[in-house]
């Protein structure tokens, strides 16, 4: 039987990947999917939080280079991250798996407030824990928030879920040369500006030696198998 190799993950997923196959909104069987992996590591007795984006409903980023204010438009996107995150929320549920929603700017109504230790203690109990609404701050994206979460839980380990297998050298979508990267340090991803992650997370995770692990969300079984400690994907460490 696998072992896990890890007590405590965070896992990343971008709001695009909740999609699906669908142009815009959130797909639920895409759900389903995330929800089923998100239970191959629980039943493991493994601690799992997320960090849900928004892209699939609306991307600050991309609205701001229309003109729209960007603290405005990167305060839409964090809601966004809510509507993803309360829908996962649901469907963990629905699977029996207890979750609960934090979110990083306040509506009591809707999800508790991010607490440090109330998360702590939920993970500790065997509860996932979804965080929404990214660091709460416009200008920095859902990635940041990521690491920083990853930091203030005390993950082991942040895992990075993407389209593809892992970090390549240009876009293997587009180049179909293009070369994958199996190991490589926080420093050959900044030097590189690769895109994987934003810099300002990869710097975040650099500083605090966080280990990040970039991987095919689309692949079924993958969560299970990093946490069990196979190579899969690409790892950036130190």
């Amino acid at each position: 039987m696998a072992v896990p190799q890890f007590k405590r993950i965070l896992l990343k997923i971008s709001g695009e990947a909740l999609m699906g196959d669908q142009g815009y909104g959130i797909s639920p069987d895409m759900l389903s999917y995330v929800a089923e992996e998100v239970r191959s590591v629980v039943d493991m007795g493994v601690q799992i939080a997320l960090v849900v984006g928004g892209g699939n409903i609306f991307r600050g980023a991309t609205a701001s280079s229309y003109g729209m204010d960007r603290s405005s438009a990167d305060k839409m996107g964090m809601l966004a991250t809510v509507l993803n995150s309360l829908a996962l929320q649901d469907v963990l549920e629905k699977k029996e798996i207890h979750t609960r929603v934090q979110t990083a700017i306040s509506m009591h109504e809707v999800a508790e407030p991010y607490i440090q230790r109330k998360a702590v203690r939920h993970l500790e109990k065997g509860r996932v824990v979804i965080f929404a609404a990214g660091t709460g701050n416009p200008y920095f994206t859902t990635d940041t928030a990521a690491v920083l979460r990853a930091q203030e839980i005390q993950a082991e380990i942040l895992l990075k879920a993407t389209k593809v297998n892992g970090l390549y050298d240009s876009d293997p979508l587009i180049d179909k040369d293009a070369k994958f990267i199996k190991r490589i340090n926080y420093m050959g991803v900044l030097k590189k500006h690769f895109n994987v992650m934003d810099m300002t997370a990869i710097s975040l995770a650099m500083d605090n030696h966080l280990p990040l692990v970039v991987f095919n969300l689309n692949t079924k079984g993958n969560v299970k198998k990093i946490v069990c400690g196979e190579e899969v994907g690409s790892r950036i460490n130190d």
